[in-house]
């Protein structure tokens, strides 16, 4: 368990994660060394060098949790069930309360897709069971609170890129259905249209997918016939839907004629198949695969917003609503050089989310935790995004910090 102290509460025996606060005007060495504080002298140094707040592990310390910071149940509450409409998400999940349920299962189904794609890459029958159950966990963690899955998207390996992009497109068009105002059972389908759309990967040559360069042209060709191969897979397979199977075989038709496999223009492509072109481009283009590292959320956005020829220009704009222009989970540098986490979005106003700044981005160090409405403050601007690399920040760990409660 992580926990913010004052240095004054600080004893040898705990183990420090990170400087939470040092005295800026202090002209000292920043602190960046996690360890075990050994004895006093450690702390007298610290102390010195203009420390005031540090977060400290206590999985680590061989000492416990002090009972002042011990969670304290909480009285029991008459419940008064409330039975929300078929399409209304339960009310007052805050993204906290769902993070550790969604991040759990999201580890979970990333398992489950490694093993189901590794199966039809060994030949074995495709359980579209296994792709049913994720499904619907998917889209009841959207309707309890979308922000939670949304973040965890933003988690980057391009050591296990094809399974994550199939549930990274599932929530994404699950949230951008939602928001859009689709019915909870057409979501379903919506998503496991998405999580099918590219199995037919598990049937290319790995090498070729896993392929550390940009492909040449032939290689190319050998990945354009990823989509016939998911219809092969799909095809007669029990609660196959119409909806699925357009998505699987359009997601990569342009509004244009410039797609593939068939070439079709836009007159013939559906709402559901231009909405997986976009989601499955975004993600594409934002996770880090062999070939490549991938892009900040606003670049990929502009290059939609920018390709009207190639994408429905209405639609491209509603998911920017709907994501913001700073996604939840993205890292954001302020006109304060502080730096935020991205917690909620704000369709109203996409420039102007609801963030938690948590870094001093001039002397290179973690501040205690602050949350901000960007619409309530109003000097307080967004001017650029962040990789968490270029400050040597673990965005995972990072989540786990200020989102598990």
């Amino acid at each position: 368990m992580l926990i913010t102290l004052p240095i004054a509460e600080l004893v040898p025996g705990m183990f420090v994660d990170s400087v939470s606060k040092q005295q800026e005007h202090v002209n000292s060495i920043k602190i960046k060394t996690r360890g075990l504080v050994r004895d006093k002298t450690i702390i007298q140094r610290l102390i010195s060098e203009g420390v005031e707040e540090l977060l400290i592990d206590f999985t680590q310390s061989d000492v416990a949790l002090p009972k002042k910071y011990q969670p304290k149940p909480e009285p029991a509450k008459p419940k008064v069930e409330q039975k929300p409409a078929a399409n209304e998400a339960p009310q007052g999940i805050t993204v906290q309360q769902e993070f550790l349920k969604a991040s759990v299962h999201y580890e979970q189904h990333s398992r489950k897709l490694q093993g189901f794609y590794s199966d039809i890459t060994s030949g074995l029958k495709m359980n579209v069971a296994v792709l049913d159950d994720i499904a619907v966990d998917i889209v009841s963690s959207v309707f309890r609170n979308h922000n939670a899955l949304t973040i965890l998207t933003r988690l980057k390996d391009k050591h296990i890129y094809n399974w994550r992009h199939m549930i990274n497109t599932a929530i994404l068009v699950s949230v951008f259905a939602k928001y859009l105002g689709y019915k909870e059972k057409t979501i379903k389908e919506l998503a496991m249209g998405a999580l099918m759309h590219d199995i037919g990967q598990a049937k290319m040559p790995q090498g070729v997918l896993s392929k550390p360069s940009a492909l040449n042209d032939n290689e190319m060709q050998v990945v354009k016939k990823h989509v016939a191969q998911s219809l092969g897979l799909v095809k007669g397979e029990k609660g196959i839907t119409p909806l699925m199977l357009d998505m699987i075989v359009n997601h990569h038709e342009r509004l244009d004629g410039t797609g593939y496999p068939r070439g079709i223009a836009a007159e013939k492509l559906s709402r559901a198949a231009r909405m997986m072109a976009i989601v499955d481009v975004y993600d594409a283009m934002t996770a880090d695969r062999p070939h490549q590292m991938g892009e900040e959320p606003i670049s990929a956005l502009r290059y939609l917003l920018a390709n009207k020829q190639l994408f429905d220009s209405e639609l491209v704009q509603r998911f920017i609503k709907c994501l913001g222009v700073h996604p939840v989970g993205t890292i954001v540098k302020l006109n304060n050089e502080r730096l935020a986490l991205v917690m909620e979005g704000n369709h109203e106003n996409p420039i102007k989310p609801k963030i938690k700044i948590f870094y001093n981005a001039k002397h290179k160090h973690h501040i205690t935790a602050k949350d901000v409405d960007l619409s309530v403050e109003k000097e307080l601007k967004i001017i650029a995004s962040i990789k968490p690399l270029d400050y040597q920040l673990n965005l995972a760990r990072l989540l786990k910090e200020h989102l598990l409660v």
